[in-house]
């Protein structure tokens, strides 16, 4: 899988190291061949520091230090001999290798897809006027202040790996959005202010339990689409993207003099290698666009060949170190680091299933037999971290499985930011390699229990809609990407409706139509559901003409696997009723975006909560803040299944079935005073929700 992160936010794995770069370049200016490695601990967050490593002669005495007050424009350490003449500011604060390093590769770590927002409250990360300002990632992270602090808990913090989500910074095609909670230039700057180097990991596609793996939904709009290959439709879109993403990035190398110190070509692709020619048009792609430092691939053992492009640097991930593992990737290139891209410290969860979690003991014993070979190694994830909104990715093998609302990942910290175990002996481990007293970690946030929340009003689905969204009418079932909603560009996520009428009763058979889960009503009367596994579902004779609805939820799409160009969503064909395909339809968009939650709010008539309140419908109350705002975590215990929104953002989805029985808010979503929460229940809903110190992430189920 793939992820990574930066400060206790996401990104996601992003790992590497300065070291090695610095012996390949200092190779090809006549400097001693040898191997060198380094330790990465990865998650939606990353830590970096230093760990053993053989590196033959090479002379590390230029890199940076940290342990002096010198700058790279002092008298001391000069730059690294990549720099290739550019010069760093005098006040360049960016980590530096303690003098006992100097002839050892720096530990990474790196966390989920990660895109900051700084001084923005409400949808990831940001603070109100007075407050202290934070960074978030994508799916939400860590606070900013914890984004320096964290990292240098566990060992000098040298490098930063970010994915980078092409599906939110062009959700519209050809309109590319690098502001506020997506300023990435914002991001990679705080990275630098904070000590930190960067690998960029820019896709297209970068996996991370991402919904697509990153990729926008409007690609699907073309029926004959093949994603990750060279065909025309998808090579002239990344082509389009590139272009403007790499306007942001490429004056961030360190050549000059930026942060960024190495670029991973795609992600995982021998996993997926479906053309032989793609890696190759992709580092062409970063080539063309003035991209100079290191480039890399990373792999699963299984993929490391498919995955291999000529003039990258190969890396593997994995969770056990099998025997002959790091053996096997220097059978692909020849006296070369070794570098584990990404160590897997946990695994995420799925809908339905228990709560993965992973040994400590057994991560710690794989970690110190990766070191001890030789081995860079990236912690994925250090960090855990929240698919806040829609933005959950699936799995789609023998069955469909769709990744819950939270990242926690059993990962080094939780995914509120708590130490576990696994931080504190990495801490011991990382701080003895590097022979350096260990700083004491910063002081854990309290978190906060609000108490009971009343949901006061109410307004059913049926009786908004008129008001709420204008149908579209089609002969045909339209899936959700095709519609002709968002400037031409479909519909990315969220529920969409179908409406038509029958004559009377029967068998209605879906033929596999539906993505990914249908709720079925006869005029507002709930009858059942359609989903991968229920094709079929009775409906009750009655007289005259009544409309069918499908109210069809998209609950994710793949984000691994070959299943990517099958991820179109809504009703994907024809359904039937008695052998007839169903014909005249009338759809709606339930996008539920901020602008549909603001339309909503001042929608009438809200009424009271009646006592057997049913979905699908919009509940409305208020959570009272008397104080500053601190983390906290919902439980909606006596709900059924649906989304919750908290001052018009949408923070994530619920289901009873779990594993899951917590959403985790954090405090910058929330105001001192008033804070309103709406919640979409699809089917029975409670009345109350509470607001919980304590998150709880269903039953634990051992990993590996």
């Amino acid at each position: 899988m793939c992820r990574s992160s930066i400060a206790f936010w996401p990104p996601r794995p992003f790992a590497f190291c300065t070291a090695w770069h610095l012996a390949r370049l200092r190779r090809s200016r006549g400097g001693t061949g040898g191997r060198a490695g380094a330790l990465e601990c990865r998650e939606r967050s990353m830590i970096d520091g230093r760990t053993p490593a053989q590196s033959g002669t090479r002379d590390w005495s230029r890199l940076p230090r940290r342990d002096t007050g010198q700058s790279p424009g002092g008298t001391g350490p000069a730059l690294p001999p990549f720099a290739l003449g550019a010069s760093a500011a005098a006040n360049d604060n960016r980590a530096k290798v303690p003098p006992s390093l100097q002839w050892e590769a720096p530990v990474l770590v790196t966390a989920p897809p990660m895109v900051a927002r700084v001084g923005v409250p409400g949808n990831g990360a940001g603070a109100a006027p007075g407050r202290l300002q934070s960074m978030w990632s994508c799916g939400g992270r860590r606070r900013r202040r914890l984004f320096a602090g964290a990292f240098l808990l566990v060992l000098a913090i040298v490098v930063l790996s970010r994915y980078v989500p092409w599906n939110l910074h062009e959700e519209v095609r050809g309109k590319f959005d690098f502001r506020g909670n997506l300023d990435l230039r914002a991001f990679l700057r705080t990275a630098e202010e904070v000590g930190l180097w960067v690998i960029l990991r820019p896709g297209p596609y970068i996996c991370s339990e991402w919904d697509l793996g990153g990729l926008p939904s409007w690609l699907l709009q073309d029926p004959e689409m093949q994603l990750r290959t060279t065909y025309k439709g998808f090579t002239e879109a990344v082509d389009d993207y590139f272009d403007r993403l790499m306007r942001e990035v490429v004056h961030l190398q360190y050549k000059n003099g930026g942060p960024i110190i190495a670029i991973q070509v795609e992600n995982e692709y021998g996993s997926y290698a479906e053309d032989p020619d793609y890696m190759m048009y992709i580092k062409q792609a970063l080539l063309k666009r003035k991209i100079v430092e290191l480039l890399m691939t990373s792999d699963n053992k299984d993929g490391l060949a498919a995955g291999f492009v000529s003039g990258a640097l190969a890396t593997v991930n994995f969770q056990k170190m099998d025997p002959g593992i790091l053996s096997y990737l220097d059978t692909m290139q020849d006296n070369m680091p070794k570098m584990v891209m990404e160590y897997w410290t946990g695994w995420f969860d799925s809908w339905g299933g228990p709560h993965n979690v992973f040994d400590a003991d057994e991560m710690m014993a794989n970690i110190e037999k990766a070191i001890k070979a030789g081995a860079s190694i990236n912690l994925y994830m250090f960090h855990g971290g929240t698919n806040f909104g829609f933005m959950n990715g699936a799995l789609h093998f023998d069955e469909y499985k769709a990744t819950i609302t939270s990242y926690d990942y059993d990962a080094v910290l939780t995914e509120s930011g708590d130490y576990t175990s696994k931080f504190f002996k990495l801490r011991e481990l990382f701080t003895g390699l590097a022979d350096m007293p260990r700083p004491l970690p910063p002081i854990i946030l309290n978190k906060a229990s609000y108490g009971a929340i009343l949901m006061q009003q109410y307004i059913s689905l049926w009786e908004v809609l008129p008001s709420l969204v204008e149908p579209l009418k089609s002969e045909h079932p339209i899936n959700m990407e095709n519609l002709p909603v968002n400037n031409g560009n479909g519909q990315a996520f969220g529920y969409i409706l179908y409406e038509t009428v029958i004559p009377g009763g029967g068998e209605l058979q879906s033929h596999d139509h539906v993505r990914d889960r249908a709720q079925v009503f006869l005029n507002t009367l709930h009858i059942g559901y359609l989903d991968y596994v229920k094709h079929q579902l009775s409906i009750p004779d009655g007289q005259g003409y009544r409309q069918l609805r499908l109210l069809v939820e998209n609950r994710g799409r793949v984000n691994y696997g070959r299943n990517l160009n099958n991820q179109r969503k809504g009703l994907i064909g024809d359904i039937y009723l008695n052998k007839t395909a169903l014909r005249n339809f009338k759809i709606y968009s339930l996008d539920m975006k901020p602008s549909f939650i603001e339309s909503l709010r001042g929608t009438t008539p809200w009424s009271a909560v009646p006592d057997s309140a049913m979905g699908p419908a919009f509940f409305r109350g208020t959570l009272q803040v008397q104080h500053m705002p601190q983390d906290t975590f919902l439980k909606l215990e006596g709900w059924s299944k649906g989304v919750v929104f908290v001052n018009g953002q949408n923070l994530g989805r619920y289901w009873k079935i779990g594993p899951q029985g917590t959403l985790y808010l954090p405090a910058t979503w929330l105001q001192q005073g008033h804070n309103e929460i709406i919640i979409f229940e699809e089917r029975a809903a409670g009345r109350i929700i509470q607001s919980t110190d304590l998150p709880f992430l269903g039953r634990s189920q051992y990993v590996g």
